[in-house]
């Protein structure tokens, strides 16, 4: 048995750093069936299948568990699920249906998600699902039917304790720095610095490369609703997703008016327009340690734009601007290569007849100048749109 299986949490009083979660999953068993169904989401190694286990052990509930990746069409719902949602436990109080990595389930028409919806609806018994990411758009029938219960990434001080705790059990022997180090590599996954510790604890060196950090990734969603939800310093929110700070910038440009209200709204505008005089001071004069200003800005000025954290769910919407900066460098695009044709056929520079393309416009809207410039039907249209 792995030191991961061996050492999980087997009772709610063993569930680390995860308070809230364990209320709410205990008062969602308790006042079944107001609600059928609740998913916990959160990064990985947060302990949300040892709470639904812990759970299902505290009320002497029987565990059907699902891995959803082996779910993956209707008809295996169909012929799994149903069933288990009817029979009765043969030996516990009651049960309870876990289906972990729901996000494994396929969300076409033909897919898993519309039955599983079907399967929530009708079940005699509560189902909980776990999830990485709640908010992918193909969860959303999921995300309506059920309650959401979050598992936050567990705090370097929580993993060194059980760390040190193991080590102490299993006779590792090991320095409370070279846990510390472990710790910070896991980036709050749990799971991963057990996993860490067994496979180091066989080594006499206690050097860790911590630049092999996990890469924990977010969704710009889940970053999102983070920083608007939540109420705190934030410089390192950014670090978790793909998205640049500029696009990062558009994103909550978009979206402020969807969370903020009146004074909170003007503060939100003030702090994302100061990120934004900091971009402008960097593209322009290359000054790129002023980078620091703009994610300060645009993240804890943010997030201390609201008086107290914020509850309920918004949908997010992708930002509006992007298109039509897109638009706008096509139209650019399509004026830069007339000019380039009629700059090459009368001999002047395609920044001249960039700058006269005004004066031009006449010109190049007869049918005889677009024939001897061999403009594209695109180009044609664009120049006859001209006013």
């Amino acid at each position: 048995m792995s030191l991961s299986e061996k050492y999980r949490a087997k009772r709610y009083a063993e569930i680390i750093h995860q308070d809230q979660a364990v209320k709410e999953v205990a008062k969602f068993l308790k006042e079944f069936p107001k609600k059928k169904s609740l998913v916990l989401h959160g990064p990985a190694g947060t302990g949300k299948t040892s709470l639904a286990l812990a759970a299902a052990k505290e009320n002497d509930l029987e565990v059907l568990e699902l891995n959803s990746s082996d779910l993956r069409n209707r008809a295996k719902l169909e012929e799994t699920l149903r069933p288990a949602t009817q029979q009765s436990s043969l030996f516990k109080k009651g049960k309870v249906l876990l289906m972990d990595e729901v996000d494994g389930v396929t969300g076409t028409d033909i897919g898993g998600i519309p039955e599983l919806v079907k399967l929530i609806h009708s079940t005699s018994f509560p189902i909980i699902m776990t999830c990485n990411d709640v908010w992918q758009s193909k969860l959303s029938p999921v995300r309506q039917k059920s309650k959401l219960v979050e598992m936050k990434p567990l705090d370097l001080g929580s993993i060194i304790s059980l760390l040190l705790k193991i080590s102490e059990q299993e006779g590792f022997n090991k320095s409370p720095q070279f846990l510390k180090q472990i710790a910070i590599k896991s980036q709050g996954d749990l799971r991963a610095a057990i996993n860490d510790l067994e496979s180091y604890s066989r080594l006499d060196s206690e050097e860790i490369d911590l630049t092999d950090k996990r890469n924990v990734s977010q969704s710009i969603f889940n970053v999102l609703r983070r920083l608007f939800k939540e109420r705190q310093p934030f410089l390192e929110l950014f670090d978790t997703t793909d998205e640049s700070l500029d696009e990062i910038l558009l994103w909550i440009e978009e979206n402020i008016p969807k969370e903020y209200k009146n004074e909170t709204l003007v503060k939100a505008y003030h702090a994302l327009g100061s990120a934004d005089v900091f971009r402008g001071r960097i593209y322009k004069n290359q000054h790129w340690r002023f980078l620091v200003y703009q994610n300060a800005f645009q993240s804890a000025g943010i997030s201390f734009a609201k008086d107290a954290p914020l509850d309920g769910f918004t949908k997010y919407e992708k930002p509006k601007r992007i298109l039509k900066i897109w638009l706008n460098n096509q139209k650019i695009a399509k004026k830069k290569t007339i000019a380039k044709k009629y700059a090459r056929m009368v001999h002047c520079s395609t920044k001249r007849a960039l700058r006269d393309f005004t004066v031009l416009t006449p010109i190049l809207k007869q049918e005889s100048v677009q024939q001897k410039l061999k403009l594209s039907d695109d180009e044609i249209a664009y120049v006859n749109g001209l006013r």
